[in-house]
């Protein structure tokens, strides 16, 4: 019922493959007015940026399908995990999902810190790197990100963060490939499991 809805295609859309960009759908004048506001009146959306970089935008939109049904499959196997071992999951393993964002309820702040540690170490680009919770501008607590990604900012691929404040939840989310994404749940489960805050039953 929108009259018009925006996103950007480093997100689900552009397949992990789309480095920048955006897209826009709605009613035709919407559509023209945003095109006009965004070049000038009377060109909208007839001239525009494209940097070179079509062959990326397509191949993104092609592989988007693919990529977003490994990337809810990873979270449905992160919510079952997490489920299993007794933590609260939104949504749970069962529940229909809308979203590629995997919500795991820690209850303490270790919880937290060792799940995007895990996330982090399974990146394809600094997986070196150990996140730190820190005082990130516009939240009101400090926030703890996990991102190794080829696009940065890209959060179909594999990422987590949350804020260091109750109920200690953790969002996970992405990864290009259902394999990676199940790496990632594994490697944040092996970190857990390290730092002895979860028993396997």
């Amino acid at each position: 019922g929108a009259d018009m809805v925006v996103g950007s295609l480093i997100k689900n859309p552009g397949g992990g493959l789309a480095p920048i960009g955006g897209y826009i759908a709605g009613t035709e004048k919407c559509i023209e007015n945003a095109s006009y506001r965004l070049t000038s009146p009377g060109l909208g959306r007839e001239v525009g940026a494209t940097l070179g970089i079509m062959q990326s935008f397509y191949q993104g939109l092609f592989l988007a399908p693919t990529v977003v049904g490994g990337a809810l499959k990873g979270a449905i196997f992160a919510a079952n995990v997490y489920e299993k071992l007794g933590f609260k999951v939104v949504p749970n393993g069962q529940e229909s999902r809308h979203d590629i964002i995997q919500a795991v309820e820690f209850g303490f702040p270790e919880g937290v810190i060792a799940f995007c540690e895990g996330i982090q170490a399974a990146a394809p680009v600094d997986s070196y790197v150990t996140p730190e919770p820190w005082a990130m501008p516009g939240y009101d607590s400090d926030v703890i990100m996990a991102a190794g990604a080829f696009i940065q900012g890209s959060s179909i691929e594999l990422s987590a963060d949350g804020p260091i404040k109750p109920p200690y939840a953790v969002y996970f989310q992405g990864g290009l490939t259902w394999q990676h994404a199940k790496l990632g749940i594994l490697k944040s489960l092996q970190r857990l499991i390290e730092k002895d805050l979860v028993k396997l039953p």
